[in-house]
């Protein structure tokens, strides 16, 4: 597929939004953010119940802390001192607890699947997964986002290390600093890249080519990261959320949020459903 003129690219965006209208985009997340808000904290206390046991609780803290600024940042303190709250109580939660985590994490990676299933309708109608590989799906991505997790927890570490680390150079003093927390905040959207990247490579049926996966991800992040500054803006200073719904503000905003994280998540899978329709088109010419 060769680079699109400005023409066939605001042809091909409108092609995008089209489709995902037709779709019900919008809809399908609603139903995905539900579905996230009911898991995140479960999803995200389980991995940090076993990673513990490998690294120290303050620094798995600190990075899931750093990640979900990337995704929800106005609620990212709240949901940070709750998981550790979380953790200082693990030993209650027992075996009957653990399971029932495991379960209730599952949940967005069902509804993710479905809504994917809509938007690649072309692949469902050619590829069939069988059900026991869709039960087994959620639970092997929780084990591809622990060991993410523990990944970036030990870079993290790395940068921390560097942060304190000073140079001289003739008479100048040159702090590490800037390298530092400039590397947290890329590593973290690389992180945001290789989530949305990942969910578009394994959750639609059939393969999917390694390229149209990475263009997808990398629309899907930056989308949402000028939608993670707007949205922050308007909750700091515009929002009157708190005073029209009281103490349900926070879950509402919550749920917004995720509602808007699911847009673009299938925005996302919509480019790349859509690159397919073009390659496939581009093929049926050159053959004919």
């Amino acid at each position: 597929m060769e680079l699109l003129s400005p023409v066939e690219f605001f042809k091909f965006v409108s092609r995008v939004l089209t489709r995902f209208r037709h779709n019900q985009g919008i809809l399908l997340s609603g139903a995905i953010a539900y579905y996230t808000l009911f898991s995140l904290i479960p999803l995200v206390a389980l991995l940090l119940v076993v990673l513990s046991a490998l690294v120290p609780e303050a620094e798995l803290l600190a990075v899931v802390d750093a990640e979900l600024r990337m995704i929800v940042p106005w609620q990212a303190e709240l949901i940070t001192a709750q998981l550790a709250s979380f953790l200082s109580h693990r030993e209650v939660i027992g075996w009957v607890g653990g399971v029932i985590l495991l379960f209730a994490s599952s949940l967005a990676f069902t509804a993710l699947e479905n809504a994917m299933s809509v938007i690649f309708f072309h692949r469902v109608e050619i590829h069939r997964r069988h059900f026991l590989l869709s039960a087994v799906i959620p639970y092997l991505y929780i084990v591809a986002l622990g060991v993410g997790l523990l990944m970036l927890t030990l870079l993290a570490g790395v940068l921390q290390s560097v942060e304190s680390m000073e140079f001289s150079l003739l008479q100048w003093t040159i702090s590490l600093q800037w390298l530092a927390q400039s590397g947290l905040y890329w590593m973290g959207l690389v992180g945001v890249w290789l989530m949305f990247s990942s969910i578009y490579w394994v959750m639609p049926v059939g393969r999917i080519s390694l390229r149209p996966v990475l263009i997808g991800g990398a629309v899907a992040t930056l989308l949402w990261e000028g939608m993670r500054h707007l949205l922050v803006y308007y909750f700091s200073t515009i929002s009157f959320a708190d005073a029209v719904y009281g103490s349900l503000a926070t879950a509402i905003i919550a749920l917004f949020s995720l509602e808007m994280a699911g847009i673009i998540l299938l925005l996302g899978a919509q480019v790349i459903a859509e690159l397919e329709y073009v390659r496939q088109q581009d093929g049926g010419l050159a053959t004919g």
